[in-house]
């Protein structure tokens, strides 16, 4: 564990521990790896906490430290929806991920105030900290050559899901470095590179066990490669490989 890690560490086990002493407290928004470093070592954290990124979908999200029965109320994640649209649909661009992100760093807003922002035909949904949606709503005006409006939204709608298909694949047994070769088209040592570089999550916990078998229900993420949901093993040929079957995002 590096300088970084340690400090990051350090200040997950401070918010422990004030919420160990009845105040709710929580985090700004952590990448992939910085969600795996607080489960990695969630025995060492003494007080109970949640992952939220304000809907099931987002992969950046903020933890959440206290319980009812450790602060005697409930509370809730202290993230905002903002919908970004164009004034004018009808002579709108049609900007990208990253154009989204890139409008609002220009702003001067700090990524880790930012989470997942989800591009649909209409415009965009964003999450962020509730401390910085109205600065959001009140300064946002342009996304590339479009001119946006921006709302507060109360309940994400449902139709931020990110639709997945289900493939089965063909695959020697569950275990993840043969999944993850089937499902992006690699070769065992491309593969095993993936691992080498800490690239690969599991239920956003870092692993460089490539020899680890999946679990039904296990989310799998691969930087620069994409996510997948393993459903487990099908059938088995008479050969003894098995069709296993994973939901890929659309």
């Amino acid at each position: 564990m590096n300088g970084s890690d340690e400090l990051l560490l350090r200040r997950f086990s401070e918010l422990g521990q004030r919420a160990y002493n009845g105040i709710w407290s929580s985090t700004e928004f952590l990448t992939m790896d910085e969600q795996s470093i607080l489960m990695a070592h969630a025995r060492d954290i003494p007080s109970p906490f949640t992952l939220e990124g304000g809907h099931p979908s987002c992969e950046r999200r903020i933890a959440m430290f206290g319980s009812e029965d450790f602060c005697g109320y409930e509370a809730q994640p202290p993230i905002s929806c903002v919908c970004i649209a164009p004034k004018n649909a009808k002579f709108a661009d049609k900007p990208e991920h990253r154009d989204f992100l890139g409008a609002l760093l220009n702003l001067g807003i700090r990524r880790e105030v930012l989470g997942d922002i989800f591009v649909r035909e209409d415009g965009a949904y964003l999450f962020c900290l509730d401390t910085i949606a109205e600065y959001i709503i009140n300064s946002l005006e342009r996304v590339k050559h479009t001119s946006v409006v921006c709302r507060m939204v109360e309940d994400a709608p449902q139709t931020l899901t990110v639709e997945a298909e289900e493939h089965e694949f063909n695959v020697p047994s569950e275990r993840i470095d043969a999944v993850i070769c089937a499902v992006y088209k690699l070769s065992r040592t491309q593969c095993q590179q993936l691992f080498d570089a800490r690239r690969v999550y599991v239920n956003s916990r870092i692993t460089e066990h490539s020899s680890r078998p999946l679990s039904e229900g296990d989310v799998v993420s691969v930087r620069k490669c994409g996510r997948f949901t393993y459903l487990g093993a099908r059938r088995e040929t008479k050969k003894g490989r098995l069709y296993v079957a994973v939901e890929i995002p659309k």
